[in-house]
């Protein structure tokens, strides 16, 4: 049996009971929008090109053969060195060459000496036969030794000569400023005239040999923009075309075209590397390389779109071109004008609120 002070206890709890499930739930609070940056889209001009493979190389280079048989005595540089024109590069043993020079000379004493002795001859002669004393036989045989031997000394003078000028054939020396290349032979090699000693290079007057396909021949002339590029399309130099041959090359039916190197550039003679030669050029819609994300190998950007009084992060996905220096062109998916978030992207998923900066 309920007293009067325990069903007044039991109401009171009835009602606090309903009041608590009659009360409506708390909301939650508001998402706070996420600041980022944003870039309009814009219409910039965009190279449409085609991307070849190109090597460099040197309007002067040299392969550095002996001209004379031996063995080499001495190899004054190596393989990387700057050497300047004339420089000695080896040595070639010149011992045999330098006992042909001495008897040479020798050989042009003795000619000497019969040629002073028998101009001093026709000279005596000559007084003789004027005097009357000797004959006109006489006379003329002295003219003609005096004649004989000096065509004889003449002619070991230039055997000297020659000999003198072969023996420097033993010498290596650069035929221009340059760098030396590989050397593959050593000290006590033997070598001939078609022995590679090394190679050098001089590097600067580079151009770029680019290969155009014949497709393209109506479209390929001098003053066309050329970009040489890395691996990763970073541009490397930019040129124009300086070159186009008349002729088709039959072996890769390629046509062949050059590209001036600017003076001072980093790239090396035989280096390869891509040439992206520039048909047209033509304004299209961009947006910077940081904007883009690749989900599912699908390219995606987040533009900044209005909803009520703020913004949120629409996810739009989009077709991309070949990169611009560091812009990708859009070829669809955006309009011009569309605010496209470039920062804080992986924080952001679809709707959530921004708040654009810039």
């Amino acid at each position: 049996m309920q007293t009067p002070r325990l069903r007044i206890l039991i109401a009171t709890l009835t009602l606090s009971l309903t009041a608590c499930k009659s009360a409506p739930p708390a909301a939650p609070p508001a998402m706070q929008a996420m600041p980022v940056a944003v870039a309009p889209v814009a219409l910039n001009p965009v190279p449409t090109g085609d991307t070849y493979v190109s090597t460099i190389k040197s309007r002067r280079t040299a392969n550095i053969q002996p001209q004379v048989d031996g063995n080499i005595t001495r190899i004054f540089v190596v393989s990387g060195q700057s050497v300047a024109a004339g420089q000695m590069l080896m040595q070639i043993d010149p011992l045999k060459q330098r006992a042909a020079v001495d008897q040479q000379i020798g050989s042009q004493a003795q000619f000497n000496a019969t040629y002073q002795f028998n101009q001093a001859e026709v000279e005596r002669q000559r007084k003789l036969f004027e005097a009357g004393i000797t004959s006109r036989q006489a006379y003329d045989t002295a003219v003609q030794n005096f004649q004989n031997s000096k065509g004889a000394y003449q002619a070991a003078a230039a055997g000297t000569s020659t000999q003198k000028e072969q023996l420097a054939y033993y010498q290596i020396r650069a035929p221009f400023a340059g760098i030396i290349g590989d050397i593959p032979v050593h000290q006590g090699d033997y070598v001939s005239p078609t022995t590679a000693l090394t190679t050098l290079d001089e590097n600067k007057d580079l151009e770029a040999y680019i290969y155009i396909p014949t497709e393209r021949a109506a479209q390929i002339h001098p003053g066309l923009p050329v970009q040489i590029v890395d691996a990763n399309g970073t541009i490397l130099e930019r040129s124009t075309i300086s070159f186009v041959s008349p002729q088709v090359d039959n072996g890769i039916q390629g046509i062949l075209a050059k590209a001036t190197i600017p003076a001072g550039s980093k790239l090396r003679n035989q280096q390869v590397v891509n040439a992206r030669v520039i048909w047209t050029s033509a304004p299209q819609p961009t947006v910077p390389v940081l904007a883009v994300t690749m989900i599912g190998g699908q390219p995606f950007v987040y533009i900044a779109k209005a909803q009520g009084a703020g913004f949120i992060a629409h996810q739009v996905p989009v077709t991309l071109g070949e990169t611009v220096g560091n812009s990708y062109p859009v070829t669809s998916g955006l309009n011009p004008g569309d605010r496209v978030v470039v920062s804080g992207l992986q924080f952001l998923a679809e709707g959530a609120p921004i708040k654009p900066l810039g």
